[in-house]
């Protein structure tokens, strides 16, 4: 009987130009984080081997994109690039309105000025930290409306992305609609671990919020990777293109912020765009406070032609499929040694489990901010902490103490290659061989917001 044989998949792309990488000993990796104040976003990118710090403006652009940045109209206002991306955000995504900014969080910041009003409640699928910062700025207090197996890293359902009804029906009826500013979606929940929102339990929540007036926007930046789970693994949508998925997706909410850093393949850029003609013109007028014209956002012409090209090619299904199984390919080598992580595995990282990667490490002498330094010091590899760093503190001063702390192994897309991912795998591993020689942190500097960016450490 003739043997089956497993048919791999490869990427849908070939190289055309590399970027050299510097190699460092352990004692140059040493002096570099002992300089960063054991904080991975201090350190040098010179100094880091395979950057996993974030998928954030590091993918690699196409031939497409870069000819794209060639036919930049640089006019101050009335870029034919705006208008090119435009169409291109109405036709993939749906939605009527587009106002341009220089990244996402200009977008949240907007959306926030114009929606959230002191004392309002901001309901959503788990937090993120400029996106509650945001809301806080303007007001309002995020409440976590994220069904509770999100918050345990073993559980393996496959949405863990999903909003709990019963939980945003408490919140209505302590408050009452009208106190709900909107509810707060993001699609591939990045602080869960990369998981995705159901189309089912998308179709539930808009039915709940119609009948009481609530407006969904949705942070759309990984909504690609969200819809490419859904095509994998929710009942009927297996022969769905993720294309048309993805604009299923967008139809169930009435805007979104975007940060095209990410799913959009391009370096910088972002947008808010919504259905709301009054949402609009008041974010067309306040984008000129706070980012540049409303036909420019604080973005170059060539910068609005690579997002444009980059979002059609981000819904492309052979495209995905790579970017995703990358991901998974990383996660089943980390399983396979042992290490503890985020199940099932995400969309846009490993997520590994620094409580019970380090157990004897509280949270107070930050266990995830530990573990990455460590990481990087065995192989140059650099990642990130996603913990109670992260979460900061509340509005009191009292630290968050999230239930996940995690360490984000975050692929940039079309960057590395498999035996890359081979090495993050056994350099994660070789300091799971050590972790009961390892000791913990303490902090020495914390800035006023987002500490986890320029936060300084000490070894305890």
């Amino acid at each position: 009987m003739a043997t089956k044989i497993k048919r791999s998949w490869a990427e849908p792309y070939k190289m055309k130009m590399v970027e050299l990488l510097k190699m460092t000993t352990p004692a140059q990796r040493k002096k570099a984080l002992t300089a960063a104040g054991y904080n991975t976003f201090l350190l040098k990118s010179e100094d880091v081997y395979i950057d996993l710090l974030t998928d954030s403006g590091t993918s690699a652009m196409s031939d497409r994109q870069w000819a794209g940045m060639m036919m930049g109209d640089e006019a101050y206002a009335g870029s034919k690039n705006f208008y090119h991306l435009e169409d291109v955000v109405k036709s993939v995504y749906g939605y009527k309105y587009l106002v341009p900014t220089h990244q996402g969080r200009g977008a949240e910041n907007i959306l926030s000025k114009i929606l959230i009003k002191k004392g309002n409640i901001v309901p959503g699928n788990m937090y993120f930290t400029t996106t509650r910062l945001h809301q806080e700025l303007a007001g309002g207090r995020f409440e976590d409306i994220i069904i509770d197996e999100a918050h345990d890293p073993d559980n393996e359902f496959p949405f863990k992305g999903n909003v709990d009804l019963s939980k945003l029906d408490k919140l209505v009826k302590k408050y009452g609609a009208k106190k709900i500013a909107y509810v707060s979606i993001a699609t591939s929940v990045n602080m869960a671990g990369g998981q995705p929102i159901s189309l089912k339990n998308l179709k539930e929540l808009r039915a709940y919020t119609k009948k009481h007036g609530i407006l969904i926007i949705h942070d759309m930046t990984r909504v690609a990777e969200n819809a490419y789970f859904i095509q994998q693994k929710e009942k009927d949508y297996g022969n769905k293109s993720v294309k048309a998925i993805v604009k299923e997706i967008c139809s169930l909410t009435d805007g979104a912020t975007m940060s095209a850093k990410k799913d959009a393949l391009v370096n910088i850029g972002g947008f808010l765009t919504i259905n709301d003609w009054n949402i609009f013109e008041e974010a067309r007028n306040m984008v000129v406070v706070y980012e540049g014209l409303h036909t420019y956002g604080g973005l170059a012409g060539r910068d609005m032609e690579a997002m444009a090209i980059g979002i059609k090619e981000s819904v492309d299904d052979d495209h995905i499929r790579a970017r995703v199984g990358q991901v998974i390919y990383l996660g089943e080598k980390m399983k396979d040694y042992g290490i503890p992580i985020v199940r099932p595995t995400g969309s846009h990282g490993i997520f590994v489990d620094a409580k019970k990667f380090l157990p004897h490490i509280p949270q107070t002498a930050y266990t995830a901010q530990t573990l990455a330094a460590e990481v990087y010091l065995d192989s140059g590899v650099r990642t990130m902490e996603r913990g109670i760093v992260s979460a900061g503190r509340k509005p009191n001063g009292e630290n968050y103490f999230p239930k996940l702390e995690l360490v984000r192994f975050t692929i940039p897309r079309r960057v590395y290659t498999q035996a890359h991912m081979d090495v993050i795998a056994e350099s994660t591993a070789r300091v799971f061989e050590r972790r009961h020689q390892i000791k913990g942190l303490k902090m020495v500097y914390e800035p006023k917001y987002l500490r986890f960016f320029q936060a300084r450490f000490e070894k305890l």
